[in-house]
């Protein structure tokens, strides 16, 4: 087992719309691949993990980095573990921009990190806390 977290922008805001769709295309295509994860957008940026087999989840990777959706993929960790921590989503996703996230329990820790590469450089199993908060908390 194999997972992968990356941060990228947006080239342009995404609506709900938007977002709804891209969620929708994301768990059609994760489960077929067998790939579980969670994707978080705050403020036209993105935070992904991907979890699976290795060679799935590198393979759904390279299509993520050419999505003309967005540009500045940066992969913050990528590492073998012993069990998947999404194992139950195909592809849980949260919109942090949304004004009732202030109320989920150990939000506040996170309120002010945008998600980009800088902000996780020194501590990058952060990400996955921030991740981790988020699939308990749907």
């Amino acid at each position: 087992m194999f997972h992968l977290v990356y941060v990228s922008s947006a080239i342009k805001p995404l609506s709900k719309s938007d977002l709804l769709d891209l969620l929708i295309q994301s768990r059609e295509n994760n489960t077929k691949k067998g790939i579980s994860g969670m994707l978080l957008y705050k403020d036209g940026n993105f935070m992904q993990v991907l979890e699976g087999e290795e060679s799935a989840v590198r393979s759904l990777f390279e299509v993520i980095i050419r999505d003309s959706r967005h540009r500045g993929s940066i992969v913050l960790l990528e590492e073998h573990i012993s069990e998947p921590f999404f194992k139950d989503w195909s592809m849980g996703f949260r919109d942090l921009t949304d004004e009732n996230l202030h109320a989920t329990a150990g939000y506040s820790q996170f309120i002010n990190s945008p998600l980009d590469a800088n902000s996780f450089k020194s501590k990058p199993h952060a990400c996955l806390d921030l991740l981790y908060l988020f699939s308990k908390s749907c």
